[in-house]
């Protein structure tokens, strides 16, 4: 497990590494100059000499991401003088904005999106997997092809198309829901939930109808197995032998599509966020891409990443405790 573990972790710095060195060659093949931006629109070339100098623009590629990744660990210093800023550990930059540090502007958009993906997961598990596991167990009835024939229709309609009609006819017509504005939990959970109901509901009307397709094919098949039949022969109730011996085998490819769905979800959900108004780190992406502010954009990028990998790790460390074949 100890040797399983380090490489995994190995390949997640690998991966890591590869999409920060992807993601700085793009912005730096990009046309739009930060430092121009950051200078303004009457600046003179010497003072925009002065700001690319600061923000070490005038470094070849190689020597402005060495000091990138030195920083992540480290720390760095960025800019030279009076006016020079001390980074610390760990130092994704400065946004090219509003001079804040990227670190501390992730941290503070990041318990929103926690607080969304969560939320939205819960959900989406519970709806999905309840209407697959039933279609599955009444394959070829009426219900089967009714909800099998709904999550097709679920899936086909894009998030922010369900989002305006869920934002038209639950806060607009019938003002049953407040329109969402985040509230923290610690503050009031009760308007917290009633905040992200709506984009909760957004989210795992999408997410529900494709794990509802994922959770009914792998019942079926796992259900099929000599391994179920030989259960049913020997006398163990049908729940046991579906819930312990089917449910479980069949939790495997949902698991995998979970961890890549909650990771990506946990560093923002950009259409989501952008349509309620939620401050979370899909707005914050959202945002920096449109002003081109590469410290910022690299930093969510880098978080996504990490969340992704990460969750793929947790799953397949939680696969033995799902399926104890996975132990041998």
């Amino acid at each position: 497990m100890t040797a399983y573990l380090v490489r995994r972790l190995l390949g997640v710095a690998g991966v890591l590494l590869a999409i920060c060195a992807v993601t700085f060659v793009i912005f730096y093949l990009l046309p739009a100059d930060p430092a121009s931006a950051a200078c303004g629109k009457t600046c003179s070339p010497e003072r925009l000499a002065e700001v690319r100098h600061f923000m070490g623009l005038d470094q070849p590629v190689w020597r402005q991401f060495g000091d990138y990744l030195v920083g992540i660990f480290a720390g760095r210093e960025l800019g030279t003088g009076p006016h020079a800023l001390q980074c610390g550990f760990p130092c994704l930059g400065y946004s090219y904005e509003n001079a804040l540090p990227v670190w501390d502007l992730l941290m503070d958009r990041l318990p929103v999106s926690v607080s969304l993906a969560f939320g939205a997961a819960c959900l989406w598990l519970v709806l999905g997997l309840s209407a697959g596991v039933t279609a599955a167990l009444r394959k070829g009835g009426l219900l089967d092809r009714t909800l099998m024939v709904g999550a097709v229709a679920t899936a086909s309609l894009p998030v922010y198309f369900t989002a305006v009609m869920l934002l038209y006819g639950l806060v607009r017509l019938t003002g049953l829901l407040p329109y969402p504005a985040y509230v923290p939990l610690t503050d009031d959970p009760l308007a917290w939930a009633a905040n992200l109901l709506l984009p909760w509901i957004a989210l795992a009307l999408l997410y529900a109808a494709m794990y509802a397709r994922q959770s009914r094919s792998s019942m079926i098949e796992t259900m099929a197995q000599p391994y179920i039949r030989t259960a049913h022969a020997k006398g163990l109730p049908a729940r046991t032998v579906t819930v312990k011996h089917g449910l479980r085998s069949a939790m495997m490819p949902v698991l995998t599509l979970f961890g890549m769905d909650l990771g990506a979800l946990l560093a923002g959900a950009v259409i989501t966020e952008s349509i309620f108004g939620i401050p979370g780190v899909g707005r914050l992406f959202y945002d920096a891409l449109q002003r081109a502010d590469q410290p910022v954009v690299l930093g969510v990028t880098l978080l996504a990443a990490f969340f992704i990998v990460a969750a793929n790790v947790v799953i397949d460390l939680l696969y033995a405790v799902v399926d104890p074949r996975v132990r041998n």
